[in-house]
């Protein structure tokens, strides 16, 4: 290994960062050549001194970030259109909710059975269909 390849990975070596059979080779280099050895001494006082320094910050720093934070306005029509859109979900809900049940029978005709059969044939058994056939069983039997 020559000298230029080593000082190039000499402060990968300091920080540990050279995979483990790199390092031993340019461990191996290094006690050959003084040049890189010094290189190597001069790094490990720089990272020394750099680590022993101190960054004061000042104490109002935060403050004046958030401050220069911009804050999104929300501005009238968004919140007037999500009024709408809730607005008009629920007519559409209940519009649809109105044409759920399509047989309506005029009350007191005695049709009104034969038309919420017809409605409920579709559901699966064991749902609404069970609950109006007890129904109509209880108003046979009274």
């Amino acid at each position: 290994m020559n000298c230029a390849t080593v000082q190039n990975l000499l402060s990968a070596y300091v920080d540990g960062e050279v995979p483990v059979k790199l390092r031993q080779e340019i461990a191996t280099h290094l006690k050959t050549c003084a040049a890189c050895r010094a290189e190597l001494v001069a790094l490990r006082q720089l990272d020394t001194a750099l680590s022993s320094l101190s960054f004061p910050t000042p104490p109002d720093i935060a403050d004046r970030v958030i401050s220069r934070i911009r804050r999104p306005a929300l501005s009238w029509w968004r919140n007037l259109s999500l009024a709408a859109s809730l607005v008009l979900g629920l007519t559409l809900g209940a519009a649809l909710a109105g044409n759920f049940y399509p047989f309506t029978a005029a009350a007191g005709n005695g049709n009104e059975l034969v038309a919420m059969e017809e409605v409920f044939r579709d559901f699966p058994q064991g749902s609404y269909g069970v609950i109006i056939s007890y129904q109509d069983e209880e108003e046979i039997s009274a």
